[in-house]
């Protein structure tokens, strides 16, 4: 572990670098752990700031570099309207603050909760991070020693060869989902594509719902739209009643406003999942009622620079390439705003567009694989070809010789903390591919060879 943290200390991302230091015992100051506090904030929606500067606290407090703070976000504990992964967290930064700040012992009933997600060798939910969090809650309360020790063995099974630990125990699901998509787009032989439908419909929850992982019992709407998306387009009579399932519990979690949350029926909306949801109840034809409210909860939540608020991507492009999706087929029922919401989307994309044809995840940021694969979704569907053959230029010299794509970690969780799913760059792009050939015109081409005078010149049909 200690090598791995020495490997870290000089990582780019302010966060990783600080905590790394503290974990070491080489803390980089007050002003540095401020900088990485302030620039968590900056980058989560507004309704979870307050809970996650009281976990960046928590984290920096765990580590025993523990920053002056305001002990005055009593809200950032209130759990009455959080998700079961959120809450569980809550309550372990709460009780980790309150031993830091002298106050009483957290409680019975939080003892309680956080005692009832330990299980000897299972993390709770696949999350190695709340894990951790509950273990260092309970480090210090009288009678919890055996219950800590079990709990560190448990996290010490996930320790990966190059000494370090997982945020989560896998992501599955999530990875099934998006590159099943990402296949079906690209034309993969059937019988992989339903080999990979098949899993899905045994591991759907009872409530219709998927989540990140099989390990996990809170299903997400991420998972669930993009798995509609891919037994849509892969036979929808074959897998009619899933999706059904799907849908009914989508539209059961939906917002008073017209959007939709990540989780559960009451928690935020959400412009990223809000537009995922749109593509997802597209796929049927008749959810005009819905699908018009949430592309108005969309449009009024686009920023003055065309972007939304950050998501579960470390990528603005990403909300961006959903929402695009979102709005295209319904363009010509919807209102002004949302066609200015498109207009803004495709405007933000072509202007974002690095000189060496890629794009970054944030204006100015140089050009990653994932990002620019985003970017080519919306490019493809632009009547100038120029600005997708550059990206996709960028794309194909990330490649590797066994095809896989090189880039930078786009996934967070806890937002806004990155890592890392190697095969989701592959997908996305894979996905950004099928969409550009579904463009392309396909022509013949001559190709080079032998003629003679009784014979043609050798050819092909090339996209």
């Amino acid at each position: 572990m200690v090598r791995y943290l020495e490997r870290h200390r000089g990582s780019g991302d302010l966060m990783d670098a600080a905590v790394a230091a503290a974990a070491l015992g080489r803390s980089t100051g007050h002003p540095a752990r401020h900088q990485a506090l302030e620039n968590i904030v900056s980058r989560v929606p507004d309704f979870t700031g307050p809970r996650k500067r009281a976990l960046g606290h928590a984290i920096f407090t765990m580590l025993g570099a523990a920053c002056a703070h305001a002990d005055d976000a009593h809200h950032a504990f209130d759990v009455s309207a959080l998700h079961p992964w959120a809450a569980v967290q809550a309550v372990a930064v709460n009780a980790i603050l309150g031993r830091a700040a002298g106050r009483a012992l957290a409680g019975q009933d939080d003892v309680a909760l956080l005692v009832s997600t330990l299980r000897p060798g299972t993390a709770w939910e696949g999350n190695l991070f709340i894990h951790l969090s509950v273990l260092h809650a309970l480090v210090d309360m009288p009678g919890m020693d055996s219950v800590v020790d079990a709990g560190l063995r448990t996290a010490l099974m996930h320790q990966r060869e190059d000494g370090g630990l997982p945020f989560v125990t896998d992501t599955d699901t999530w990875s099934t989902v998006t590159a099943g998509l990402a296949l079906c787009s690209a034309g993969a032989p059937r019988e992989v594509l339903h080999r990979i439908a098949r899993h899905l419909v045994r591991i759907q929850h009872e409530d219709g719902r998927w989540s990140y992982t099989d390990h996990a019992q809170l299903s997400d709407t991420d998972c669930t739209t993009v798995a509609v998306e891919f037994l849509h387009h892969l036979d929808t009579d074959a897998y009619r009643d899933p999706i059904q399932r799907a849908l009914d519990a989508l539209i059961s979690v939906r917002g008073a406003d017209g959007g939709f949350p990540t989780y559960g029926s009451g928690t935020p909306s959400e412009a990223c999942m809000t537009a995922a949801a749109i593509n997802a109840l597209s796929t049927q034809g008749h959810h005009q009622h819905l699908i018009q409210p949430a592309l108005r909860f969309l449009a009024d939540r686009q920023m003055p620079d065309g972007s939304f608020p950050p998501g579960w991507s470390s990528s603005r492009l990403h909300t961006l390439f959903r929402a695009h999706l979102a709005t295209r087929p319904h363009r010509r029922q919807s209102p002004l705003t949302v066609h200015d919401m498109s207009g803004r989307i495709v405007g933000l994309v072509q202007s974002a567009q690095n000189a060496d044809g890629g794009f970054g995840q944030q204006n100015g940021a140089p050009s990653d694989a994932i990002s620019t694969a985003y970017a080519l979704i919306i490019l493809a569907g632009q009547l100038d070809p120029a600005p997708a053959a550059r990206a996709t230029r960028y794309l194909l010299a990330q490649q590797r010789p066994d095809g896989s794509i090189i880039s930078v970690p786009d996934m967070v969780g806890p937002r806004p903390f990155p890592y890392h799913v190697p095969v989701l760059t592959d997908a996305f792009t894979l996905l950004a591919l099928g969409h550009l050939t579904h463009r392309i015109r396909p022509s013949r081409v001559v190709m080079p060879g032998r003629r003679h005078s009784n014979a043609q010149p050798a050819e092909r049909t090339a996209s």
